[in-house]
């Protein structure tokens, strides 16, 4: 290689790294893993789109997490049907909503268009968000919201379209669900803006951020009930403890789910006030008064995972691979390690909602 293909390599590579909460520059991640029963020879399919998330984003540019979530969610199904189940994760990190959706969800329909899918899942919308945080916080002068309206609005425009665009093509699935998103760097953001508000105040990002996100959220599920889609909460999984902790007699992570019925401001008032005091960092997800597990990554944004990984290439590509279940817990129930990664929880909370039959 020569002198100018290594400088144009190591600036290529630097691009890609450049930030710890969005990637600058999208990545192709690509897999197809096989999770194998020996005593089956039958194969259903299970479709995931997304960014980084589903991607199993982990700072490498040559390889993913093999348990991300809609791998882990691949293998309950697998150990409930006793069948074999190929999970397909066409994912882009640093991708936002329309790029997913323009080129992933419409671009690789072929991928959900095979006779034996059975589910199909998407997320998106993260990096709308962190990219528009990050523009918040680098203002100086008068705040301007625009980037993170805007941010708002594309979510919403792309969800509904990505919904639409499923239910053509996914003709054999039985379940079609989308994870909202949670909110990487919560306790970062509680943290006063370079910028300032017409009377000359700094203004708390976190309080910027979060109302929108949280709207986001709302519509991402709302949309899910108009389409016939599960909504698979991430932001309550997530970012609520699995004990009460304010004696309402609700378990907090139960009580920041999305309510069908209720309206977008009374959701937004509910999480971002009422509750407010049960939200943590999911760098601390306490499973009870005692216990916590940290469900980010040292980057402050990607979920952590059990295992392997799985190769893709150094500049991103597709990489597979087959191998037998790693846990024997079934579709409804919970496997040894449910709780303790983000993608396990993420994994489990799709597979509750799981077809009780192919």
């Amino acid at each position: 290689m020569n002198k100018n293909a290594i400088v144009q390599l190591s600036v290529t590579l630097g691009l890609l790294v450049a930030s710890s909460d969005a990637l600058a520059n999208t990545i192709t991640q690509n897999t197809s893993w096989t999770i194998d029963q020996s005593a089956s020879t039958t194969k259903y399919r299970v479709v995931a789109y997304g960014d980084s998330i589903f991607a199993g984003y982990n700072g490498s540019l040559s390889s993913v997490d093999r348990r991300a979530a809609p791998m882990v969610q691949g293998e309950y199904l697998s150990n409930a049907w006793g069948t074999d189940v190929e999970v397909i994760r066409r994912t882009k990190s640093g991708a936002k909503a329309d790029d997913i959706y323009n080129n992933k969800i419409i671009a690789e329909r072929s991928y959900m268009q095979a006779a034996n899918t059975r589910v199909v899942s998407f997320e998106m919308c993260g990096n709308d968000f962190l990219q528009a945080r990050d523009a918040f916080a680098s203002q100086s002068g008068t705040c301007s919201y625009s980037a993170l309206d805007t941010a708002l609005a594309n979510c919403t425009k792309y969800q509904e379209l990505a919904m639409q665009a499923i239910n053509q093509y996914a003709t054999s699935a039985k379940k079609k669900q989308i994870m909202n998103i949670y909110y990487p760097g919560y306790d970062a953001d509680n943290a006063l803006s370079s910028c300032t508000d017409g009377t000359g105040k700094q203004v708390n990002k976190q309080n910027a951020m979060f109302p929108r996100l949280v709207r986001s959220n709302w519509r991402a599920c709302n949309f899910a009930a108009q389409y016939g889609f599960d909504c698979i909460d991430a932001f309550a999984n997530f970012m609520g403890a699995d004990y009460d902790t304010n004696g309402d007699g609700k378990i907090d992570s139960d009580g920041l789910k999305w309510v069908a019925g209720e309206s977008e401001d009374a959701y937004v008032t509910r999480i971002t006030n009422t509750l407010r005091s049960t939200i943590r960092d999911s760098n601390t997800h306490f499973v009870n008064s005692s216990t916590s597990y940290d469900y980010i990554l040292s980057d402050n944004t990607h979920p952590t995972y059990s295992g392997s990984t799985i190769s893709v290439g150094i500049f991103g590509g597709t990489g597979s691979g087959t191998g037998a279940p790693a846990y024997s817990a079934a579709s409804g129930s919970k496997n040894s390690i449910w709780n303790l990664y983000g993608h396990e929880r993420a994994g489990w909370a799709h597979a509750l909602l799981n077809p009780l039959s192919p």
